[in-house]
């Protein structure tokens, strides 16, 4: 059973920095593309960062040049370094393993599954 749990959100000032953790279990790590997103009350599920099984990344517009996907194979755990940020970023933020082995062309939430609680950030002006 794929369990997946999101960690490290909090409440900062904008131009603060978060990092967030993300520990999936239960299926076999380096083989498939995992996706950070976030959500807002009312509106859609939107991916922000994502890292494919050879390490490839991508970045959603908002966040190019301010967040930055990782992962660490010996703890089965994937992070995203939020830097510089804005209160529009505010949202609850989720990781998921996605259905498919590469990211590309497999961007929505549709793609990914077993979705976590999420962990909240909150960025105050």
């Amino acid at each position: 059973q794929v369990q997946v749990a999101e960690s490290g959100g909090g409440s900062v000032k904008t131009g603060g920095s978060l990092i967030l953790s993300c520990v999936i279990s239960g299926y076999s790590f380096s083989e498939y593309c995992v996706g950070w997103f976030r959500q807002t009350p009312g509106k859609e599920r939107q991916g922000v960062a994502y890292i494919d099984t050879d390490g490839e990344r991508k970045y959603s517009e908002s966040v190019k040049g301010r967040f930055t996907i990782s992962q660490d194979n010996a703890k089965a755990t994937r992070y995203l370094q939020m830097n510089d940020l804005k209160p529009e970023d505010s949202a609850m933020y989720y990781c998921a393993p996605s259905h498919w082995t590469y990211c590309a062309g497999h961007w929505g939430s549709d793609d990914f599954g077993n979705w976590g609680q999420g962990t909240q950030v909150t960025v105050s002006s």
